[in-house]
C-alpha cells in the first residue's frame, strides 16, 4: 500500500512540476540557510575540541574581584600549584608568544608560537607526527634550547625535509635543536606555529608576572567544583604567605569551550539559527498554501475516491506521502546551497583570525540533520491540506466540482501569509540592524584620518637587543631613516598599532587626589617616539607635544588624553603628576605636558565607544620587542611605499623580521570583519525571507483571482471598472501584509533587545529599521499585488461567465 501512494504521488507531481518546481524552490532555500548556520553551529559549538577526554580539561587563570581584573599565572604560582594539586592528574601551562624563526642564509621570519610546559602536550594527548615530544629534561632554566614544528612551519620554510630533525635554528636569536614536528592540523591552542619550553623563558619571571595560562586534566572521581574548591585553598595560602603580590587573587576555571571563544559568538549563533528557523517557516508557510491550492482544485477528486471506498485516513496518507517526497526532494538542491553558503562564510573571515581548532562542513552530522528537518518540515506543511483534503464532504464535493472554495480553507492560507509577513518582518529587522552596526562601525570617527596611513610591526630579540636602552636606539634609527623617504612626511614607533592592538593597563596614582589602593584608577599606557600625533594628524589641545629631546630618553614626561585630564580640576593636567602602581612598586612620576583629543587608538567595543583613559610616555619607558611603526605617506596609494620603507629597515637591521605590512584602511576593515560578516549573514536571511514571503502573498492572491473569476466577472457585467477591481486585488494583499506587520512589529520588538549588546550606536528598537523594513514590506505586498490585480481586471465578463 505505501508504494501505491509513492507511485500515485510521484505521478501527480510530475503532471504538476510547475507547483512541484516552486514548493522544491521554496524548500530548499530554507533548508539551504539552515544546513548551512547549522554546519557553523556544529563546527563552533558542538563538535569537541580533538583531545583525549577534553570536557575534563580546565582553563585556570586569576582573578582580583576588588579590582575587576583577570589574568594568567605566574611560572612561581604554577609550581605551587602543581605542587599542592591533588585534583588533577595534571597542571601545564602555555604562554603565547612572537617569536622569530632565522637560519643560516634565511631571511627571518616571525611567527606566533607559545612557551609550553613539557607535559602539555601528554595532558592533550597530541604527540608528534615526527621526532619527539619535550620531556621534563627539556623544561629546565639552563637546559639547551629544543623548538617542535607545526606542520605549516615545516611546510612553508623548510618543505617537508626529514633533515630538518635535529638541525639547529635560532629561535629569537638563540640555538634551539628541531625534535619534533606536529601532524598537520593541530597549532595549540591557537594557529601556533612553533613551541618551545616555559622554563626557560618564564622561570626567571616574578611572581607578579600573570602571562601564563595553565590547563588541568581533572582526576576520573573529581568534578568542577571540587577541582576549583582545592585551587581557592590553595590561593588562599598563598595569598598569605605572598601579600604583597597575591593579596586578593583568587583562581576562576573554565571549561576549554569558555576559555577559548569570545562571549559574543554563542549569542550571534543562537540569533542566527532563530533567524534561519524563522525563514524555514516562511518556506513551509509558502508551501502548505501551495499544497491547499492544489487540494482545493483536488476535491472533485478526493470525492470519488472517498465514493469507491477510501477512507479519511487513507486520503490523509496519500496527500502526507506527496508532502514528504516534496521535503525529500528539497534535500539536494538544499544541500548544495548549504555547500556554497559555508565555503562563502570560509571564505570572508580572515585566515589568521579562525583557530585550527574550529572549522565547519557539509558532513555526515549535516546531512542527518539535514534529512531530519526535511522529513519534519514535511509533515509540519502536510498536515493542513491533509487535514482539509480527509474532511471534504462528499454530497458538496460533487455538486461544486472545481468551483471555488470553502471559507474555511481560505481563512486558513490568509493566515499562513500572515504569518509569513510577521516572520519575514523580524528577520529583515534583524538583519538590518546588524547592517547598520556594520555601517556605523565602518564610518565611525577614529579621531583621525586612516587614508594616508600605512603600518607595520617588527621584532627585536637576539643578544643585540639585551642591554637597556638597545630597542630604543634601533628604533630611532629606523625611525629616522623612514623618515627619511622622499614619500614619508611623519613616522612614529610605538608598542601600539592604532585600532590593532598594543599599550598596556595599569593602575595610577594621581599626585592631589585621593583614592584607595584598591580603587586607583587604570589607565591605559603607551610608549611612543617623538611625531606621534603629527603622523596621525591630530593637534594638540593645550600644552606642547614631544620634543626631540624627550621623546628619545627617560625624560619622564607624559601626554595624556582629554578624558584623562578630568581626574584634575576643571581638566587642568598641565604640569601635574602621576605614576603607575604595580605589584612590584610604583614607576616614576611622569608631569603632564600636553592634553591631546580622545583618540578611538585600541579598537570600538560595540558595547560602548568612549575612548579609554591614556596616556603616551616616550618610547623608551615603554621598550617592547614587538614595536609598531605606523607612517605617514604623502599623495597616492600608502602601500606604494611599502618596498622602500623594507629598504631603511633592512639598511638599519638586515635580521630583523617585518609583519603585518598593511595600510591604515586594512587595519581598520580587519579590525571590524567579524561585524561585515554578521551583517550579511542577517542580510541573507532577510532577503531570502522577504523572497519567500513576496512569493506568499503573490501566490495567494493569485489562486484569489483564479477561484473568484466568475464573481469578478459578474461584477463586471453589473458595472463594476477595472479600476475598483484592482482596487479590490490589490487591497487584499495589503489587508494581509498589514496584519502580518502588526504582528511582526510586536514579536521583533520583544525579541531585538536580546541583540542590545552585539549593537553599535543603534538602538534595538531602532525607529528607522522598523519604519523602513514596514514600508519596504508594504512595497513588496503592493509588488506582488500588481500581476493577479491586473489579471482579474482584464477578465472579460462574457467569457467568466459561459466558463462557469
Amino acid at each position: 500500500m505505501l508504494l501505491q501512494d509513492l507511485q500515485y504521488a510521484l505521478r501527480g507531481l510530475w503532471h504538476s512540476r510547475g507547483f512541484a518546481s516552486v514548493a522544491i524552490f521554496c524548500l530548499s532555500l530554507g533548508i539551504g540557510l539552515n544546513v548551512t548556520i547549522f554546519s557553523v553551529v556544529d563546527g563552533v559549538l558542538l563538535q569537541p575540541y580533538p583531545y583525549i577526554e577534553p570536557d575534563r580539561i580546565l582553563v585556570i587563570g586569576e582573578q582580583n574581584p576588588s579590582t575587576h581584573r583577570r589574568a594568567g599565572l605566574s611560572y612561581l604560582d604554577l609550581r605551587d600549584w602543581k605542587e599542592a594539586n591533588s585534583a588533577f592528574t595534571t597542571i601545564a601551562a602555555s604562554e603565547g608568544r612572537a617569536m622569530t624563526v632565522s637560519d643560516a642564509g634565511e631571511e627571518p621570519e616571525r611567527a606566533l608560537g607559545a612557551a609550553i610546559s613539557w607535559d602539555l602536550f601528554p595532558m592533550l594527548g597530541a604527540a608528534p607526527l615526527l621526532g619527539r615530544a619535550f620531556t621534563a629534561g627539556d623544561d629546565q632554566p639552563n637546559a639547551p634550547g629544543t623548538v617542535i614544528l607545526s606542520y605549516a612551519l615545516w611546510t612553508r620554510r623548510y618543505h617537508r625535509d626529514l633533515n630538518t630533525l635535529g638541525r639547529t635554528i635560532f629561535v629569537n636569536g638563540k640555538p634551539h635543536s628541531v625534535i619534533g614536528v606536529m601532524p598537520e592540523y593541530f597549532e595549540f591552542p591557537q594557529n601556533q606555529r612553533l613551541w618551545v619550553t616555559l622554563a626557560p623563558v618564564a622561570g626567571k619571571e616574578p611572581r607578579h608576572a600573570r602571562t601564563l595560562f595553565a590547563f588541568g586534566r581533572m582526576q576520573p572521581a573529581v568534578m568542577r567544583a571540587g577541582a576549583t574548591e582545592e585551587l581557592n585553598a590553595v590561593a588562599a595560602r598563598l595569598a598569605r604567605e605572598y601579600s604583597a603580590t597575591n593579596d586578593g587573587w583568587s583562581p576562576f576555571v573554565r571549561t576549554l569551550r569558555e576559555a577559548f571563544l569570545p562571549e559574543e559568538i554563542p549569542q550571534v549563533l543562537l540569533l542566527m539559527m532563530a533567524g534561519v528557523t524563522l525563514v524555514l517557516f516562511i518556506a513551509c508557510s509558502n508551501v502548505a498554501n501551495l499544497l491547499l491550492a492544489r487540494a482545493s482544485t483536488r476535491q472533485r477528486e478526493f470525492a470519488i475516491r472517498a465514493a469507491i471506498g477510501a477512507g479519511r485516513g487513507r486520503i490523509a496518507r496519500q496527500l502526507l506521502t506527496e508532502s514528504i517526497l516534496l521535503g525529500l526532494a528539497s534535500v539536494p538542491l538544499g544541500v548544495l546551497l548549504a555547500e556554497i553558503g559555508t565555503r562563502l562564510i570560509a571564505a570572508a573571515m580572515p585566515v589568521d583570525q579562525v583557530p585550527y581548532y574550529v572549522h565547519w562542513q557539509v558532513d555526515w552530522r549535516s546531512l542527518a540533520y539535514t534529512v531530519g528537518i526535511a522529513a519534519s518540515t514535511a509533515c509540519v506543511f502536510g498536515l493542513f491540506p491533509a487535514w482539509q483534503g480527509s474532511r471534504s464532504d462528499l454530497c458538496e464535493s460533487l455538486k461544486e466540482g472545481s468551483r471555488g472554495t470553502t471559507m474555511g480553507r481560505s481563512l486558513l492560507r490568509n493566515s499562513l501569509v500572515v504569518a509569513q509577513v510577521s516572520l519575514a518582518l523580524v528577520a529583515l529587522v534583524g538583519a538590518l540592524l546588524f547592517v547598520r552596526t556594520f555601517l556605523n562601525l565602518d564610518s565611525f570617527r577614529l579621531g583621525f584620518a586612516t587614508q594616508p596611513l600605512m603600518t607595520l610591526r617588527f621584532y627585536m630579540t637576539g643578544d643585540a637587543y639585551e642591554p637597556e636602552g638597545s630597542k630604543s636606539r634601533r628604533v630611532e634609527d629606523i625611525v629616522r631613516r623612514v623618515e627619511a623617504l622622499p614619500t614619508i612626511q611623519a613616522a612614529f614607533a610605538s608598542n601600539l598599532i592604532p585600532i590593532s592592538g598594543g599599550g598596556e593597563v595599569e593602575p595610577v596614582e594621581i599626585e592631589g587626589v585621593k583614592a584607595d589602593t584598591q580603587h586607583r584608577p587604570d589607565i591605559t599606557f603607551t610608549g611612543v617616539t617623538p611625531h606621534f600625533f603629527s603622523t596621525l594628524g591630530v593637534p594638540m589641545l593645550r600644552g606642547r607635544d614631544f620634543s626631540e629631546s624627550d621623546g628619545w630618553s627617560h625624560t619622564p614626561v607624559a601626554v595624556v588624553n582629554e578624558r584623562m585630564a578630568k581626574y584634575w580640576p576643571g581638566g587642568n593636567a598641565i604640569d601635574h603628576r602621576f605614576r603607575m602602581v604595580t605589584p612590584s612598586g610604583s614607576g616614576a612620576w611622569f608631569t603632564v605636558i600636553g592634553i591631546a583629543p580622545d583618540l578611538q587608538l585600541f579598537g570600538v567595543n560595540p558595547s560602548g565607544n568612549e575612548a579609554p583613559q591614556s596616556a603616551f610616555v616616550p618610547y623608551a619607558h615603554q621598550e617592547s620587542l614587538s614595536t609598531g611603526l605606523t607612517i605617514r605617506v604623502s599623495g597616492g596609494d600608502p602601500a606604494s611605499s611599502t618596498a622602500a620603507i623594507r629598504s631603511a629597515i633592512r639598511a638599519s637591521d638586515p635580521n630583523i623580521p617585518l609583519y603585518w605590512v598593511r595600510t591604515m584602511e586594512d587595519v581598520r576593515h580587519v579590525a571590524f570583519w567579524q561585524y561585515g560578516l554578521y551583517g550579511w549573514i542577517f542580510g541573507t536571511i532577510g532577503v531570502v525571507g522577504l523572497l519567500l514571503a513576496a512569493v506568499g502573498v503573490y501566490g495567494v492572491l493569485s489562486y484569489s483571482v483564479e477561484q473568484r473569476v466568475q464573481e469578478i466577472g459578474v461584477r463586471m457585467a453589473m458595472g463594476a471598472d477595472r479600476w475598483r477591481v484592482l482596487q479590490a486585488v490589490v487591497g487584499q494583499g495589503l489587508v494581509l501584509t498589514a496584519i502580518g506587520i502588526v504582528i511582526g512589529v510586536g514579536l521583533a520588538a520583544s525579541g531585538a533587545p536580546l541583540a542590545r549588546s552585539l549593537l553599535f550606536d543603534v538602538s534595538p528598537l531602532d525607529p528607522l529599521s522598523f519604519g523602513s523594513v514596514t514600508a519596504f514590506l508594504l512595497l513588496t505586498a503592493v509588488v506582488a499585488s500588481v500581476v493577479p490585480a491586473l489579471r482579474a481586471s482584464r477578465v472579460d465578463p462574457v467569457i467568466a461567465l459561459r466558463s462557469h
